[in-house]
C-alpha cells in the first residue's frame, strides 16, 4: 500500500467511507421500511417491492450481508486511515490515537448517523432500490454469511431466543387504530372516521346507542281505533312496537307494509293489527353492538328490544341505528334534536334532557364521561344524587350546565356554556 500515491489513499479512504454510509443507511432503510406498503406494492407487481419482502422475510442473512459488508469496509477503513497517519507523521503513539479519534467522527458522522437518518426518513421509497443491489450482493457472498450465521443461530438457541417470524406481521387492535390515525393524506378523512368508528365497536354496546323506552314510537291496542289510525298516518317509521295497554308488555312488531296492504283488502282494526304483528326480538344491553350486527344479520332482524337484566324494556335498537354510528348521520325524516346541536353566538347551547352523552360529546367537542348515563338527564341525576330543579348550575368534566326545566322527575331543558375559564362561577361536582 506504500506504493500508492498519498492522493489514492485519500480518495480510497473517502470511498470506504461512502461504501461505510451506504450500508449503514441500507440497514436503516430495511429495518424501518413499512411492510405493510410492501406488500400492497408487491401485489400491483413492483419488483423490487417482492425483492424486498423476500429479505425482510429473512432477516438473519438480510443483516448478515449487510453488517459483513460494513465491517470488512469499516476495518479496511481504519487500516488505511492508519497508513496515512504513518506516512505523514511517523509512528508516534500520539499521532495513531489522534488518526483513530479523526476516523472514529468521520464514520459517526459521514458513514453512520447522516445516512441512517437520511434512511430512515426515505426508507418506503429506498428500499424499492436498495433491494436490487443487496439481492446480488447476498447471492455473491452468501458462503460468508451462512457461516456467520451459523455462530449467530447457536448462540440464539444456547439462550433460547429463537425468532418465530411471526411477531412483526401481527398488529393489535390500537396498532392498527394507530396506523389509521396516522395515515394522513393516504386515507380521506371520512373514511378515517369510519375506521375509527369500526375498531370502536367492540367497546360500545347496545344501551349506549339505543333510543331510550320514553323516546319510543309505538301503538297501544288498548287505544281508540280512531286514534291509533291517527298515529299509523302520522309516524315517522315503517317498523313500530305494539304494545297491549302496558308499557313493558310488547306484544310484537308491525310493519307498516303489510299493515297498509291489509287495510286496502279488509279494512282496518285493532284485531287486524295483532295478527299482522310479528315476534319481538330481545336483546340485552350490555351486548356489544358489533356483536349485535352479526346476532342483527344471523337472524336477519332490523330491530330489537332491548331489556335490562330483569328483563324490564330499556329502549329499542334498530339496525340503522349501528350504521349511522359507523357513518354518521344519513337520510332519515324523523325530526332529531341533535341536528340543531351547535353553539351559539354567546357560547351556549340549548339541549334536552334526553340527548345522548355520546352524540353530544361528537357534534359539540366534549368530553363528557359516558361509562355511566347515557343521556344528559341522566348524567346529572347521577351527579347531584338528587331531582334538581330549575335554575341550578353544576359543572361536569369542564362543562358547565344550567337547568333550564324539570319535570316529572327529570330534567327536560338544559343550557350548555362551551367550556371556557371564565365560566368559574358555577359549582364543580
Amino acid at each position: 500500500m506504500n506504493t500508492l500515491s498519498l492522493s489514492t489513499q485519500f480518495g480510497a479512504l473517502v470511498v470506504l467511507l461512502v461504501l461505510s454510509g451506504l450500508s449503514s443507511m441500507t440497514e436503516t432503510v430495511m429495518m424501518a421500511s413499512n411492510r405493510y406498503r410492501l406488500k400492497a406494492l408487491a401485489g400491483k407487481g413492483h419488483r423490487g417491492a417482492r425483492l424486498a419482502l423476500d429479505l425482510l422475510a429473512k432477516t438473519d442473512r438480510l443483516l448478515g450481508v449487510i453488517l459483513l459488508f460494513n465491517n470488512l469496509v469499516n476495518v479496511a477503513a481504519a487500516t488505511l486511515a492508519s497508513v496515512i497517519t504513518i506516512h505523514l507523521v511517523g509512528e508516534e503513539g500520539w499521532a495513531l490515537a489522534t488518526g483513530t479519534v479523526l476516523l472514529t467522527f468521520l464514520i459517526l458522522v459521514f458513514s453512520e448517523i447522516t445516512p441512517k437518518v437520511i434512511g430512515a426518513h426515505h426508507a418506503d421509497r429506498l428500499a424499492l432500490i436498495v433491494s436490487y443491489p443487496l439481492t446480488a450482493l447476498l447471492k455473491i457472498s452468501y458462503p460468508a454469511v451462512w457461516f456467520v450465521n451459523l455462530f449467530v443461530s447457536g448462540i440464539l438457541k444456547l439462550v433460547r431466543l429463537q425468532p418465530t417470524g411471526q411477531a412483526s406481521s401481527q398488529l393489535s387492535i390500537e396498532e392498527l387504530r394507530s396506523m389509521v390515525l396516522e395515515s394522513g393524506q393516504y386515507i380521506p378523512q371520512k373514511n378515517r372516521d369510519i375506521l375509527v368508528n369500526l375498531f370502536d365497536l367492540e367497546h360500545i354496546t347496545v344501551e349506549d346507542v339505543m333510543t331510550p323506552r320514553g323516546a319510543i314510537e309505538s301503538i297501544d291496542l288498548r287505544l281508540p281505533a280512531e286514534e291509533i289510525r291517527q298515529q299509523i298516518a302520522t309516524c315517522y317509521h315503517t317498523r313500530l312496537p305494539v304494545l297491549d295497554g302496558d308499557n313493558e308488555q310488547v306484544i310484537g312488531v308491525l310493519h307498516l307494509r303489510r299493515m297498509l296492504a291489509q287495510s286496502l283488502d279488509a279494512g282496518f282494526s285493532a284485531e287486524a293489527i295483532r295478527d299482522l304483528v310479528a315476534k319481538p326480538y330481545f336483546i340485552p344491553a350490555d351486548t356489544p353492538l358489533y356483536s349485535q350486527l352479526q346476532f342483527f344479520q344471523e337472524n336477519q332482524q332490523r330491530l330489537a328490544m332491548v331489556v335490562d337484566e330483569y328483563g324490564e324494556l330499556l329502549g329499542l335498537l334498530t339496525l340503522e341505528d349501528i350504521i349511522e354510528e359507523l357513518i354518521g348521520k344519513f337520510t332519515t325524516s324523523l325530526p332529531d334534536s341533535s341536528d340543531r346541536l351547535s353553539w351559539g353566538e354567546d357560547g351556549t347551547v340549548m339541549v334536552d334532557g334526553s340527548q345522548n352523552l355520546r352524540e353530544l360529546n361528537r357534534r359539540l367537542g366534549l368530553a363528557l364521561p359516558v361509562a355511566g348515563a347515557k343521556t344528559l338527564n341522566g348524567l346529572i341525576l347521577e351527579h347531584l344524587q338528587d331531582i334538581p330543579e330549575a335554575d341550578l348550575s353544576i359543572r361536569i368534566n369542564g362543562v358547565a350546565i344550567e337547568v333550564i326545566q324539570a319535570e316529572d322527575k327529570m330534567v327536560r331543558m338544559a343550557r350548555l356554556y362551551r367550556p371556557k375559564s371564565t365560566h368559574g362561577a358555577h359549582r364543580e361536582i
